[in-house]
C-alpha cells in the first residue's frame, strides 16, 4: 500500500487464537483475526453474500465461516472457498505496535 493511514484497533489480548472481532470505523466493518501461530489478518467484516457479520462466524485454522449460510473464506487472502459466496473479501495490511494491532486503511 503507498499511501495509508494506521488505525489502531484494539490490545493482541483482546483477540483469542483462531478467533475474530468486529471493529468499526468511519461507517466500514472490518473483521480482525488472530490465527494460529500468533499471526494477525484483517478483512471487510461483513459476509459479501448477504453482508452478515463474520464476527458471529465460525474460524477454524485460516477460514471464516459466515454465521447465515455458511459460506466460507480463506481470510488471509479474503478468497472465497464456497458458496453461496462468490465474491472475495478486501483484505487489509496488519501490524502489531506496542501489543496494540493496527490495520492500513487507503
Amino acid at each position: 500500500m503507498a499511501d495509508h493511514d494506521w488505525i489502531d484497533v484494539c490490545s493482541v489480548d483482546d483477540v483469542d487464537e483462531e478467533d475474530v472481532v468486529r471493529f468499526d470505523h468511519q461507517g466500514k466493518t472490518y473483521a480482525i483475526y488472530h490465527a494460529p501461530g500468533g499471526r494477525f489478518f484483517a478483512t471487510d467484516g461483513l459476509c459479501t453474500h448477504e453482508q452478515v457479520s463474520l464476527a458471529d462466524g465460525l474460524v477454524m485454522d485460516h477460514v471464516i465461516e459466515c454465521p447465515k449460510h455458511n459460506g466460507r473464506f480463506d481470510y488471509r487472502s479474503g478468497q472465497a472457498l464456497s458458496g453461496p459466496v462468490c465474491r472475495n473479501l478486501g483484505v487489509y495490511a496488519v501490524r502489531l505496535d506496542g501489543g496494540r494491532v493496527q490495520i492500513a486503511v487507503a
